[in-house]
């Protein structure tokens, strides 16, 4: 394959600082529950924006250092536990979020055009402190905003997974551009800081099965770990676009006797086409695991503004052979099995078994896929307007589906695959027809198979 193209570096006309709140904050050590700090969840989730029309960066500055008083555990510091080495809280000590200031001889228009498909050189829009030499070590909030030559901005943020999920960066972020056009303005939602309503209970009492996790490591398991081989392939970025016309022919397929959302069914077709295109074992279980809001799910409910890590991953479970021969319809079935067994109960007991700081969220054989497209991140505002554009700054084997630019109902497909089964994973994607590559007609093998 070419090589793919280049961005220009960025020019830093000053070192990256250190933003604190703009006035006193409560100093202390902010326990994470066992949703918040599970090993899996040891990134930053990285945000991508480009604006027309750029902000001033001491404006910025400005209304960063006012919304850090309110979410002040993000000028804070990860640490381990005293109680549990294996167990991360934060450092409430107001040290500050590291803010770069950057220059790049770009144009938006160009950049548009660059951004048609993920590039690994989109990691120079983020500053990456040389200092940190651990996880632990990465301030929980970095920006990067990148000055453009033609009066344009890129603004970069790592927001640290294990103080905020996809809806928790969206409401920061919302509240960032809140204090960046309205500056003495309440916030419309005030952030929920404590983690304690999400405590194992005492005893722990884990009442289900759990099959997307596991207490033991792949050289324990006799089957393939797909996670640790894809990650040691050269991957490509595949990035696909659904119009809510072909989103809806997805839908058909399922109707009269299914009703469907467009994740169910979206993500029911990226998981078939993910295990067609890879060639595996028939007889290979695979999972599918997907991120699910349990904020109103629990009893009671997780407070307003709740900004710490609220879903856990839903999960079910097919042979290769199940799922390639089987339906959309019935897959669906599978995914909407899945969502609704997260019940209050449920939920709590997978809290509960995380105590057990052994217990891990199987990868091994796994699709992950994190919704993006539905938290309104694509609506951020600093006053100059909403972005033209809306990403993952990195892609990685997960799975994203992020927003489209103008078109709520569309959906992107963003994910990375082994170079050699990428065009096959497309030609999947982009097969929407009621019948297999065989030509054999399906519909009526469900039960057969053990899906229904």
């Amino acid at each position: 394959m070419s090589r793919a193209p280049e961005l220009p570096d960025c020019f830093y006309p000053n070192h990256p600082i250190l933003i604190c709140p703009s006035s006193p904050t409560p100093k202390h050590s902010l326990y994470l529950s066992n949703l918040d700090d599970q090993k899996f969840l040891r990134f930053s989730i990285k945000y991508l924006y480009i604006f027309k029309k750029s902000i001033s960066i001491d404006t910025l500055k400005c209304s960063l250092s006012r919304v850090l008083v309110d979410y002040y555990p993000l000028a804070g510091r990860l640490r381990t536990s005293p109680e549990h080495d294996q167990k991360l809280e934060v450092d409430c000590n107001g040290e500050g979020a590291l803010f770069a200031e950057a220059f790049m001889d770009f144009t938006a228009d160009e950049f548009l055009e660059f951004s048609r498909q993920p590039n690994r050189s989109f990691r120079k829009l983020l500053y990456r402190p040389v200092e940190a030499h651990s996880f632990v070590d990465v301030p929980p909030l970095i920006v990067q905003v990148t000055n453009l030559s033609c009066g344009g901005m890129i603004l970069c943020t790592a927001i640290n997974h294990c103080l905020c999920d996809g809806i928790g960066t969206s409401q920061f972020l919302h509240a960032w551009a809140h204090f960046t056009t309205k500056p003495t303005a309440e916030l419309p939602i005030t952030p929920s800081h404590s983690r304690h309503v999400l405590k194992p209970r005492n005893p722990p009492q884990v009442t289900s099965s759990h099959p997307g996790f596991t207490k033991t490591t792949p050289k324990d398991n006799p089957q393939l770990d797909l996670n640790q081989y894809l990650q040691s392939q050269p991957l490509v970025p595949v990035s696909l676009t659904f119009t809510p016309s072909q989103i809806l022919h997805l839908k058909r397929q399922c109707v009269p006797s299914l009703k469907c959302t467009t994740f169910e069914v979206l993500a029911s077709h990226t998981w078939r086409s993910w295990v067609k295109s890879l060639d595996l074992s028939h007889n290979l279980n695979m999972k599918l695991l997907f991120s699910v809001n349990i904020r109103e799910r629990l009893e009671p409910k997780l407070p307003q503004g709740y900004y710490g890590n609220g879903f856990v991953l839903g999960c079910t479970v097919a042979t290769v052979k199940e799922l390639v021969s089987a339906n959309l319809h019935q897959v669906v079935k599978l995914v909407q099995h899945a969502k609704s067994s997260l019940t209050d109960d449920y939920v709590k007991s997978i809290i509960d078994m995380l105590k057990d700081r052994t217990v891990k969220t199987d990868l091994s054989t796994s699709l992950v896929i994190s919704q993006w497209s539905k938290l309104g991140l694509e609506n951020l505002d600093f006053g100059e307007g909403k972005a033209l554009h809306m990403g993952s700054l990195t892609s990685d084997v997960y799975c994203l589906f992020l927003p489209v630019m103008g078109d709520f109902d569309a959906v992107r497909v963003l994910v990375s695959m082994p170079e050699n089964v990428a065009g096959k994973f497309e030609y999947y994607m982009k097969d929407f027809s009621n019948r297999e590559d065989n030509g054999d007609a399906i519909g009526h093998c469900g039960e057969e198979n053990g899906l229904i």
